[in-house]
């Protein structure tokens, strides 16, 4: 027996109808995501897509959809409320009986191959079936002050700030709603006159212009039922009708969704129109296809904690299955062109309802904190790290082109405010590759800006918010997962070459013109390179070496260098990769109450913020830990005081688990992991926070599958490390992959391996047993 997992293991039940949209549960597929539930009788959605930014960089939803039945099988008195998450098919099954006895299955689900939604109803007897498509936008909006962190590229610009409204209308027999950004009002235009690089408007590549979304909701056999309004979590709307023509036993309906960058409306009108009813038609062939997808991702990987014993009260049994549940979230992104959002991803809901003790006044179903198409990158990574892991390769790739589309921008930039080569890519960045024009500043006082508005004695090249200022080492890490995801899967990795050797240029050059300017040097006096003004991560200020950026600079160095990327690489190359390598600074350490201790930075001068950088060499870098020399070094920086209080945590992006895991504390890892993937605050169990971000927390949940992953299997050169930080008591059946296309697959019962599989049989070899085994003879 293999760690598959089973049909129905994980699913998440619910026997009573929701009281809002904060008790929903996510359904996705291809690039798109559902929040669904059911509340007074009738089946609600909303409905989100990857990519759906509009000319503030606000991310918006593409509306809400309610499906009404009559006779109705959901009344309070009816009896027989099912809502079901098919977990190993990826859709939602709703299931009811009406007064009169006809019993109802309404099937909700994506495709995995393009970007539709699918509603099937199935009735014992004839029903009659209304759709509507709700919409918040159907008119201009100024967002208020307290609303504004939603836009946060353009949050503290002075004048207002407008949502602008959809084009929403009835079509033939159907409803058509499109946003479509109005070029002459996007935000690019807006940062990259306030960045100085007005001049250079037309050599920068734009994501924003001519981007129209949205998508056409058509039945069979519906038609127009007209125009009502409403109020909705305190927020107006205005709804257009569909109807069925005559009572059915089964009806069929679809949302086609369609974005494309293109000044042509009569174009994008036709091709959305086009794609929903060619949805509605191949609905049978696409259901298979998702399907193949759905049973494809648990065939690939799966974790099962204390899969004869399934308790939803055990917070072991919790940590399995919201494990699943989360990869199931990140899967629903899995062929988008931008990656999924730290900060709820496709999942976000009425805030009212999912984050009801902060108050940011009334607002749509749009808002979310931390902004739309901007990025803050020392989130992102963790969405995608825990998908090496987990053999999802695929679904690493919109965060890789997030990037590289934006190489020619921050390359541009880099050459225009400093003279020199490389590419500077900020932690927070917008998509289209320069700093968020909030960080960067704007000469107001709206907002919380007022505390760091621009003013024209800053540097004309920096930040002004200090939190991010000099911070630029997230981008060592992407390159890092980058090369990772090719030692694993053998992703190709030449189209990303150029990015790298721009990432690891920019800190060459522009640390030596820095120090050059302060010393008439380039080097050191010891001939190393001195990276300062800097900070590590946001929380040591002013910092000389920050441990992350020199880490971050050694792992992907010596990776480049070593087989088999080296031999992608021509000599001039290599040779400059040698000498950057040759000049970083050693490990910067510290003595903490007598004992030495991996340090933050070589020198700071401050602290704003509660990250650990200093265990940046363990994790993502692996220079320390288990297998490794220092491992005590390591373990006492872990055990050390924290600077400032708040430093440890389990919430959002805090990575205590995953050191733990990797340093080989048993107790320590179960206690974060515990803490991590325990049942969250809402009804569904795996929408996490807000903690530090929003809700659902997605870097909440990756942080959280990363450190089980590392429970289970790590790997130190080409040593498998099987279950080396894993408790004893705990029976468990994992499937997960490692470097070389390998994966191992394990079976753990009563403190005995009794099942350890490896692909290929040749790195059999290189397993590390670090429990007793019992294992069949072979």
């Amino acid at each position: 027996m293999s760690a598959v997992l089973a049909s129905g293991a994980y699913d998440v039940v619910w026997d009573s109808p929701s009281a809002d949209s904060g008790a929903s549960m996510p359904c996705g597929g291809h690039d798109v995501g559902l929040n669904v539930w059911v509340e007074d009788g009738r089946l609600w959605f909303y409905i989100d897509r990857s990519g759906s930014f509009d000319e503030n960089n606000l991310m918006l939803k593409l509306g809400r959809v309610v499906v009404d039945l009559e006779p109705n099988p959901f009344s309070s008195d009816a009896g027989g409320f099912e809502q079901r998450l098919d977990l190993h098919r990826g859709r939602i099954v709703v299931s009811g009986r009406s007064t009169d006895g006809t019993a109802v299955r309404i099937l909700v689900w994506c495709e995995t191959g393009a970007a539709a939604v699918h509603v099937d109803v199935d009735a014992s007897a004839p029903v009659t079936a209304r759709v509507a498509y709700q919409s918040w936008r159907f008119a201009d909006r100024v967002v208020p002050a307290e609303q504004r962190v939603a836009c946060y590229s353009v949050r503290g610009r002075p004048g207002d700030i407008v949502t602008y409204a959809d084009a929403v209308g009835h079509r033939d027999d159907g409803v058509l709603f499109a946003h479509r950004n109005r070029n002459d009002l996007t935000c690019f235009r807006q940062v990259v006159e306030l960045e100085g690089l007005g001049h250079r408007l037309d050599d920068l590549w734009d994501p924003m212009r001519d981007l129209v979304f949205g998508g056409m909701l058509l039945g069979d056999g519906f038609e127009p039922a007209g125009v009502g309004e409403g109020v909705y979590a305190g927020v107006p709307y205005r709804e257009w009708r569909l109807a069925s023509t005559r009572p059915s036993a089964t009806h069929a309906v679809v949302v086609g969704l369609h974005s494309d960058r293109t000044p042509d409306l009569a174009g994008w009108e036709h091709s959305a129109v086009e794609h929903a009813r060619r949805s509605l038609a191949d609905a049978a062939a696409t259901e298979r296809e998702a399907e193949e997808f759905w049973a494809g991702l648990w065939a690939r990987s799966a974790v099962d904690v204390r899969p004869a014993s399934p308790d939803p009260a055990d917070p072991d049994w919790q940590v399995g299955r919201n494990y699943n549940l989360f990869r199931y979230l990140l899967a629903c992104n899995a062929r988008g062109e931008h990656p999924t959002k730290f900060n709820g991803g496709l999942f976000t809901t009425d805030t009212v309802f999912s984050v009801p003790a902060v108050d940011y006044g009334t607002p749509t179903p749009d808002f979310r904190i931390w902004g739309g198409g901007s990025g803050t990158m020392q989130n992102q990574r963790l969405v995608y790290w825990p998908l090496l892991r987990s053999g999802d390769l695929e679904l690493m790739r919109p965060q890789f082109e997030f990037y590289r589309r934006a190489l020619g921008n921050a390359t541009l930039r880099t050459r225009e405010y400093w003279g020199h080569g490389g590419a500077s890519f900020c932690e927070q960045l917008e998509n289209f590759g320069l700093p968020i024009g909030y960080e960067w500043g704007w000469d107001s006082d709206v907002d919380e800006s007022g505390d760091y508005p621009r003013r024209p004695w800053h540097d004309p090249t920096e930040l002004v918010r200090p939190w991010v200022r000099h911070h630029y080492s997230t981008q060592l890490e992407i390159c890092f997962m980058i090369i990772k995801r090719h030692l694993y899967g053998g992703e190709p990795v030449d189209d990303y070459l150029p990015l790298i050797d721009a990432c690891v240029t920019f800190f060459d050059e522009h640390y030596r013109m820095r120090h050059y300017d302060s010393t008439g040097s380039e080097l050191s006096l010891s001939g190393e390179l001195v990276i300062f003004p800097s900070t590590a991560l946001e929380t040591y200020k002013d910092a000389t070496n920050p441990t992350d950026a020199v880490a971050g600079l050694r792992a992907v160095l010596s990776s480049m260098l070593a087989a088999p990327l080296r031999g992608l690489l021509d000599d001039p190359t290599a040779a400059k990769y040698e000498r950057i390598l040759a000049s970083l600074p050693p490990q910067a350490f510290r003595v903490v109450d007598g004992v030495t201790v991996l340090a933050p930075a070589q020198s700071f001068s401050d602290i704003m913020n509660v990250e650990l950088p200093q265990l940046y060499p363990v994790f993502p870098y692996e220079s320390y830990g288990l297998g490794r020399p220092g491992l005590h070094v390591a373990v006492d920086t872990y055990h050390a005081p924290a600077d400032i209080e708040g430093q440890r945590d389990h919430v959002s992006w805090h990575q205590d688990g995953i050191f733990a895991a990797r340093l080989g504390l048993v107790d320590e890892a179960l206690r974060v992991a515990r803490l991590k993937l325990g049942d969250g605050p809402l009804r569904f169990p795996a929408f996490w926070g807000p903690g530090h971000d929003w809700v659902p927390d997605h870097n909440w949940g990756g942080s959280g599958m990363i450190g089980l992953q590392e429970m289970l299997l790590q790997t130190v050169d080409d040593q498998l490390l099987v279950l080396p930080a894993w408790p004893d008591g705990v029976d468990v059946d994992f499937r997960l992959h490692a470097p070389g296309a390998t994966v191992v697959d394990v079976g753990y019962r009563d403190g005995v391996v009794v099942r350890c599989d490896v692909t290929p049989e040749s790195r059999a070899a290189d397993v590390v047993l670090l429990k007793p085994a019992r294992l069949p003879v072979q």
